[in-house]
């Protein structure tokens, strides 16, 4: 991975045989669900919002190990946090809870 402007397409070879079934883009980093509903995440670690429990910037995508048992149908990568959805209708949130985004009744980062 690298840091490098990329002016035209370009394949994630990290996910290169993997079957990714969804992304999303946020401001700082990306989100990608696997068709095993694995979810994987890279880019600016800053508040969590990768999900990896750090703050650690990822240049390749990484399996978010915390969801590992879910089966993950949809995510959404915001400004400063990220949102996933299971198959049984549950919402999982982490990174910066500011105005209690994160919808767990405080402003904290998780």
């Amino acid at each position: 991975g690298d840091e490098q402007q990329q002016l035209l397409p370009k394949k994630v070879e990290a996910l290169a045989g993997r079957r990714v079934v969804a992304v999303s883009p946020g401001d700082g980093h990306s989100l990608a669900i696997t068709a095993d509903g694995a979810v994987w995440s890279w880019g600016c670690g800053g508040h969590g919002l990768l999900g990896h429990g750090d703050e650690q910037r990822q240049l390749l995508p990484k399996k978010v190990e915390a969801l590992a048992g879910q089966r993950v149908v949809a995510v959404s990568a915001g400004l400063a946090h990220s949102l996933a959805l299971t198959a049984d209708g549950a919402v999982w949130s982490w990174g910066n809870g500011l105005y209690g985004k994160l919808g767990h009744g405080d402003e904290q980062q998780q």
